[in-house]
């Protein structure tokens, strides 16, 4: 009986699927006579979607800051190369640049989903070391902007930092000299959190620049805030008042540029009344402005969009087993109010984010 039962099953099964491949066959027909049920099409166009979804491959990116105009940019960056590439981009990432314990979860949940590949951007150097060789062990790592402690990466896409620091060190030499005639005086720097091996970098590269070229500029402080803009725009109002012949001062990222402006907007001269230069790193809609009144003197943009876009398409390709560049340099580009206005620095300044 029961192999009774089953033969009959498979009868009415097999009856079933014979009704359902005539019902799509006909809808078939009719799509092509232009005449095929609202119904059928959208079950048609949304069985589609479903499966070029699942044949999709999903690349998470993991940026240390959601909320930043920068990390923004990177996300669109990364978006527009899914859309390119047909990729699935899962955009990770904390609250704050400080969560390192964050990303670190975020990154170990985005290996357990099985995607293709993984970009990272590493929140801090030496805690992110162990957790990307971890993670390089099941899938393929790819790290933009920061360098982490870890020789498991694929391929690592940033600025060079260093070259960014020499940049800085060379524009602020400028801006002293038309000034003041001649680059000499009293520098500072000003860099946003310790660790960061990025800040690291251009704090190396800024201080090596002005040793090698510029022996009139004397680095008089080097001092550390807390990612916050107020922290920055303190920390500036106190170089002010404790070297009274300070000419020129690099803020090396981009909370710590808007915060300095800040004070130099308010008081842009040292106690003997001479201008002080302001040298930012990085871009957002007030160091536009600040640069375009003279507040601020120059600004060293990187290209993040290109950051996110490149990082996705070379984690695709090393999830193809495709040969894929170590290093890759993202481009730092020096901005001034004489040449603001270009093309190039227009598409740098003002990014697409949508």
């Amino acid at each position: 009986m029961a192999h009774n039962h089953d033969n009959h099953e498979y009868g009415v099964s097999r009856r079933h699927a014979i009704e359902r491949m005539i019902w799509v066959g006909t809808g078939v027909l009719w799509t092509v006579s232009g005449g095929v049920p609202k119904s059928l099409s959208l079950l048609g166009r949304a069985e589609a979607a479903m499966a070029s979804a699942q044949t999709k491959p999903t690349i998470p990116i993991i940026v240390k800051d959601t909320t930043s105009l920068y990390w923004q940019v990177v996300l669109a960056g990364a978006r527009k190369a899914g859309q390119d590439l047909g990729v699935n981009v899962a955009e990770l990432g904390a609250q704050s640049e400080s969560d390192v314990d964050g990303q670190i979860r975020i990154l170990e949940n985005a290996v357990a989903s099985n995607p293709a590949a993984v970009v990272i951007a590493p929140a801090q150097f030496a805690p992110l070391g162990k957790p990307i060789d971890e993670a390089a062990k099941k899938v393929k790592i790819i790290g933009i902007d920061s360098a982490a402690d870890s020789r498991a990466l694929t391929s690592f896409l940033t600025t060079d930092n260093e070259q960014a620091g020499r940049i800085a060190a060379d524009i602020l030499a400028e801006a002293i000299k038309r000034t003041y005639a001649d680059a000499e005086g009293d520098v500072a720097l000003i860099t946003s959190l310790p660790g960061i091996a990025s800040l690291d970098q251009r704090a190396k590269g800024f201080k090596a620049q002005i040793a090698a070229k510029y022996g009139a500029l004397d680095i008089v402080a080097e001092k550390v805030g807390d990612g916050k803009a107020a922290t920055g725009s303190k920390i500036m109002m106190d170089l002010i008042a404790e070297h009274p012949e300070l000419r020129g001062v690099f803020a090396s990222n981009l909370v710590m540029a808007q915060g300095a402006a800040l004070a130099v907007a308010e008081n842009g001269t040292n106690k003997t009344g001479d201008k002080i230069n302001l040298v930012g790193f990085g871009s957002d809609d007030d160091l536009v402005k600040f640069l375009k009144n003279g507040t601020i003197a120059a600004l060293v943009v990187q290209n993040p969009f290109r950051m996110g876009y490149d990082g996705v398409k070379i984690a695709l390709a090393a999830s193809r087993g495709e040969q894929v560049p170590a290093n890759v340099d993202t481009g730092a580009n020096p901005i001034t109010r004489a040449n603001m206005s270009s093309a190039r620095s227009q598409e740098l300044l003002n990014p697409r984010i949508k």
